[in-house]
């Protein structure tokens, strides 16, 4: 009996521990199973705050970036205002074109005409050629012609796109319309103003009006030189008149002087034949004489 509940007893010690070992383990699992479950958890807590501040760093940047943009697309506005205002408030600057060659009865209405189907015209014009270059129509009638020209444009980039198009062309589209055998001789003259056309016309004038007192005073010094030699002349006359009553009716030798003329060419003919006859009768001569001499000495030998 006492063994059988001691048999009894052993198997209960033993279930009591098999089941504190399970206990044991199971609170060993239940243990590392919270151990994980709050590692994982403190992990997410992690993982959500620094997406957390990812988001907020995003959210900050984008706002930033938000804020650039606005600050960029007001700069341009400004900038695109400021350049609107500019333009419109800009003072439009005029062209001036340079033509070459000017046909004849071609006239400045004419030209204005024809130039502002293109733009819109400011001043034209025609610099007339020299009084001493015009030439006399067959009429009898003495039209003034033009040897170049200069057109004036409202706007400086109408001026350049006429130059740059017409350049080379012809002036009339149609074969019976004026000047349509004649070609366009236009250039763009750059930064070139009225003021300086007025300039230089002025200079020219002046420099012609320098030119012409120049040759005047050369003029008048020639005819006062020669003048007083003129005076000087009559002066040394009378003195010689004067002397030769002084002197009594003496003969008075003057200088006389020899000119030698250049010979024509009849007379250098002349000379030439002369000279040839002239050394054909001296070979005759010399021949003659020759044979003189051998006859005479043939004869006195014998």
């Amino acid at each position: 009996m006492n063994t059988f509940k001691d048999m009894e007893r052993r198997k209960e010690e033993m279930k009591t521990a098999t089941q504190r070992e399970e206990e044991g383990e199971d609170e060993e699992e239940l243990k590392t199973a919270t151990q994980g479950e709050e590692e994982g958890e403190e992990e997410e807590e992690l993982k959500i705050a620094t997406q957390g501040e990812e988001e907020e760093g995003e959210a900050e940047e984008e706002i930033r970036g938000d804020d650039d943009d606005e600050e960029e697309a007001a700069a341009v506005m400004k900038k695109t205002k400021a350049k609107v205002t500019s333009c419109s408030k800009r003072q439009v600057v005029p062209g001036i074109i340079y033509l070459g060659h000017i046909p004849p009865r071609l006239r400045p209405k004419h030209l204005r005409n024809m130039m502002s189907a293109y733009g819109e015209i400011g001043r034209v014009f025609l610099q007339p050629e020299d009084s001493k270059m015009k030439k006399k129509k067959r009429s009898g009638l003495r039209r003034c012609g033009f040897t170049e020209g200069w057109v004036e444009f409202r706007d400086k980039r109408v001026a350049k796109r006429v130059a740059a198009s017409l350049h080379n062309t012809p002036m009339g589209t149609r074969k019976r319309q004026n000047f349509s055998s004649d070609l366009w001789c236009i250039k763009y003259l750059h930064r070139f103003q009225w003021i300086h056309l007025s300039e230089r016309l002025a200079y020219e004038q002046m420099v012609l009006k320098q030119r012409l007192r120049t040759e005047i005073s050369q003029a008048k010094r020639e005819t006062n030189f020669y003048l007083n030699n003129v005076e000087k002349s009559a002066h040394m006359n009378d003195k010689r008149r004067r002397k030769r009553r002084q002197d009594g009716p003496q003969q008075v030798e003057e200088k006389t002087w020899d000119f030698t003329q250049r010979q024509t060419e009849d007379e250098i003919q002349t000379r030439k034949r002369r000279r040839k006859d002239m050394d054909k009768a001296r070979l005759l001569q010399e021949k003659s004489q020759s044979n003189v001499s051998l006859l005479t000495k043939i004869f006195n030998s014998n």
